[in-house]
């Protein structure tokens, strides 16, 4: 199993125990977990780079409207925001990934 298969999985996974155990080093954990993946998974691609940046700025605003469904909707809610802050990571890494490129660049 790839990066690309685990991170996810393991983003997932992290998200759903976040919203239901409470500590406060779970936003770290999913930032380290998006880091990693986009650090061992570069992202070339400028459209790619664009969608995974407007991901992570607009999932939670689109978690908001779970709530509207009822009895799960508020949890739901909580693991696409969990989610978010690891997609949040692998933006960063990608945004650093495309500023060392350009520097390095002849």
């Amino acid at each position: 199993m790839n990066i690309d298969k685990l991170a996810p999985i393991l983003a997932l996974a992290v998200a759903v125990i976040a919203t239901f155990v409470d500590m406060e080093y779970w936003a770290l954990i999913l930032v380290g977990i998006g880091l990693v993946h986009g650090i061992m998974s570069r992202v070339s691609d400028h459209a790619s780079q664009a969608m995974i940046i407007a991901g992570a700025a607009l999932f939670p605003t689109i978690a908001n409207n779970l709530d509207a469904i009822p009895v799960v909707g508020m949890y739901l809610n909580e693991i696409v925001d969990q989610l978010s802050i690891a997609i949040a990571g692998y933006a960063i890494a990608a945004l650093g990934h495309e500023v060392a490129s350009r520097i390095m660049a002849d």
